[in-house]
C-alpha cells in the first residue's frame, strides 16, 4: 500500500522585531554634556560676534521705544502701580529677548547641525543617543539665550533702569524661558525641509505672541476675547513673572504662571523629541 508523500510545511515568516513608539518616554544620560561642550567649544570662536547680533537688536528696541515713545507715554499703570514707560517696556523685551536667541539658536544652528552639515549622524557614530543629542541642543539653545539676556540684564543695569535686588530671580526665569521655547523651536526644527520653513513659525507664531503678550503696551488694552487667550500664551506668562521683578515686587500668581510655562515646556520637549524620532526613522 503505498502512502502520498506529505507536502513539506510552509518556511515560517520571518518576525520582525516591532518598531519602539516614537511616543515613548525620553531615554535621557549624562552623555548630553558632550554634545552641549562641543558646541560650545565651536561657538567660543565666534562669542563676541554672536553676542553683539543678539543684543544689538533688543537694545535698539529698548532706546528708540523706550526713551522715545517713553517721552511721549509718560507713566504706565501696571497692577494699580505707576512705571515708566521704559521700566515697563524692559521687563518685557528682556523676556522676547531670551524668546528669540532660544527660538533662533534651535532652528537655523541646530538645523544646520542635523540637516545641512549632518553633525548629528556623525555624534550618534559615538555611543550618544538621538535622545541626548535632542536634549543637549535644547539646553545649548537656552544656554545662548540666557547669555544673551544676562548682557542685556547688565545693560538696563547700567542704565539704572532697575535696581531691584529681586532680578537675582528673574535671571532663573529667564533661563527657564530660554528652555521653554527652544523646546517649541525643536518641534519646527524636526518638520522644517528647508531654511524657508522657519519663517512661518517666526511670522505666525512668535511675532503674534509678541504683540499679545503684553512686550510693548499692557494687556488690559486688548479685546476680552484676546486677552483670554493671551493668559495662556508662554511669552506672556513669562512677561507676567518677570515684570513685577522689575518693580521690586514679587508676583501675584506665581504658581499659575510657572505651571504653565512647566506644562508647556515638557509637552514640547517631548513633541519635539518624538517628531525628531521620526525624521531620523524615515
Amino acid at each position: 500500500m503505498s502512502t502520498a508523500p506529505r507536502p513539506s510545511p510552509a518556511p515560517a515568516t520571518p518576525v520582525r522585531p516591532a518598531t519602539p513608539s516614537i511616543w515613548r518616554a525620553p531615554e535621557l544620560s549624562a552623555r548630553w554634556w558632550p554634545v552641549f561642550l562641543r558646541n560650545l567649544l565651536v561657538w567660543r570662536k565666534l562669542a563676541i560676534p554672536s553676542l553683539v547680533g543678539n543684543i544689538a537688536e533688543p537694545l535698539m528696541w529698548l532706546v528708540a521705544f523706550g526713551y522715545g515713545m517713553g517721552a511721549l507715554v509718560g507713566q504706565v499703570n501696571v497692577g494699580g502701580t505707576q512705571v515708566p514707560y521704559i521700566l515697563f517696556l524692559a521687563s518685557g523685551s528682556i523676556c522676547m529677548s531670551a524668546m528669540n536667541a532660544a527660538s533662533f539658536e534651535a532652528l537655523y544652528s541646530a538645523f544646520s547641525r542635523m540637516h545641512v552639515q549632518k553633525t548629528w549622524d556623525g555624534i550618534m557614530n559615538a555611543p550618544v543617543s538621538l535622545d541626548n543629542v535632542v536634549l543637549a541642543e535644547m539646553l545649548w539653545a537656552a544656554f545662548k539665550a540666557v547669555f544673551t539676556v544676562t548682557a542685556i540684564l547688565g545693560v538696563m543695569l547700567a542704565l539704572k533702569i532697575s535696581h531691584s535686588p529681586k532680578l537675582l530671580v528673574a535671571w532663573p526665569v529667564l533661563l527657564f524661558v530660554g528652555v521653554m521655547f527652544s523646546s517649541i523651536a525643536l518641534i519646527f526644527n524636526a518638520l522644517a525641509k528647508g531654511y524657508d520653513f522657519f519663517t512661518y513659525y517666526f511670522t505666525l507664531v512668535l511675532t503674534p505672541m509678541m504683540f499679545l503678550s503684553g512686550v510693548f503696551f499692557p494687556r488690559e488694552q486688548l479685546p476680552a476675547v484676546v486677552r483670554h487667550v493671551s493668559d495662556w500664551l508662554p511669552l506672556a506668562n513669562a512677561v507676567e513673572l518677570v515684570r513685577p521683578l522689575f518693580m521690586d515686587q514679587w508676583p501675584a500668581h506665581p504658581l499659575r504662571h510657572g505651571l504653565v510655562l512647566v506644562v508647556t515646556t515638557a509637552v514640547a520637549f517631548w513633541t519635539a523629541l518624538a517628531l525628531t524620532r521620526k525624521r531620523f526613522q524615515a
